[in-house]
């Protein structure tokens, strides 16, 4: 990217996947960009890129390589620099990423709240004995498995209508989406659906967060993104993602986590990991100033590690 203002003869070239949501993520992105330097729709070039996650639908999402699925190939086009910045749901994202590739620019965190989706049933406790339940989520599996044994789950992918469609064909009775994914789509009144309490569902870490990489040497667009980074969202980026760090989180690992300020000036931590099956669940909760955001996170993985035997994570 070549000056510090793109324009319709130098576009900002905007990497996304191409579902519904991620769309809608990338617009929210160039509408931010737009509004901040006062800069035409046509000085941004949205630019889909398919990932290894939307290509492969049959298979559950551990077992085709965990976190990384849905960012590889955007992540590779940027180095290569066919694009020049990439908006991501914070929660596909590793914890690291590749060289010569920085993440510092977030978006203000929408709800972060899971969802309860069901054309028949208002919540978790209200499904009867040995109900079906969807989800391509091993966290959501998990957390479910603890609090109902008797339920059973099946895998569950796709966009917000073929999940819909699945459950009016009674694949399942019910599902789960994330709040924040329903308020970007604008489809709170189209989907039937109970918000979940963090206390009774923690979320997967960053849920409801968007992140934008760049590349580390690219001051031009560093400088471009600098006006929309939300400094608040940041610093619980922080919290969370050293937590998911000092766990090595991927998905194929069952981990919750959430950081929220505690209205004093400082942040409150809550983690958990669960047994696969459902059957441990261990908690931990860390407060403490916002400066020592990422210290809390690391040291909240650490205590959740001293606490789980060597087989926690096992299938």
């Amino acid at each position: 990217m070549q000056g510090l203002h793109p324009s319709e003869k130098h576009p900002l070239r905007i990497g996304t996947r191409g579902s519904p949501l991620a769309l809608a993520q990338a617009r929210e992105t160039r509408a931010r960009l737009m509004a901040a330097h006062d800069l035409p729709e046509a000085a941004f070039e949205i630019v889909v890129i398919k990932t290894t996650g939307d290509r492969v639908l049959d298979r559950p999402l551990g077992e085709i390589g965990g976190k990384g699925l849905f960012t590889r190939e955007i992540e590779d086009a940027m180095l290569d620099g066919s694009i020049d910045i990439a908006v991501h749901s914070m929660k596909d994202m590793p914890v690291d990423q590749p060289d010569g590739l920085v993440l510092d620019c977030y978006l203000p965190r929408e709800d972060v709240r899971d969802a309860f989706v069901s054309l028949a049933w208002g919540g978790i406790d209200a499904l009867p004995q040995g109900a079906v339940v969807g989800t391509s989520s091993l966290r959501r599996r998990a957390q479910l498995k603890h609090r109902r044994p008797d339920l059973q789950v099946v895998e569950f992918r796709g966009n917000v209508q073929t999940r819909l469609r699945k459950l009016g064909d009674g694949v399942a009775v019910a599902t789960f989406l994330a709040m924040a994914g329903l308020t970007r789509l604008g489809m709170l009144r189209d989907v039937p659906h109970n918000p979940i309490a963090t206390d009774d569902m923690l979320p997967a870490v960053a849920q409801g967060a968007i992140g934008i990489e760049r590349r580390a040497d690219d001051a031009a667009v560093a400088a471009l993104l600098s006006p929309i980074h939300d400094t608040d969202t940041g610093h619980r980026m922080a919290a969370e993602r050293a937590f998911l760090r000092g766990l090595d989180g991927s998905c194929q690992t069952p981990i919750g986590g959430l950081a929220e300020f505690d209205g004093k000036g400082g942040i409150r931590l809550r983690g958990e990991i669960i047994r696969p099956d459902g059957s441990e669940s261990l908690t931990h909760e860390i407060s403490g100033p916002i400066a020592d955001a990422a210290a809390m996170g690391a040291a909240a993985a650490e205590a959740l590690r001293s606490r789980a035997s060597a087989d926690f994570f096992a299938s």
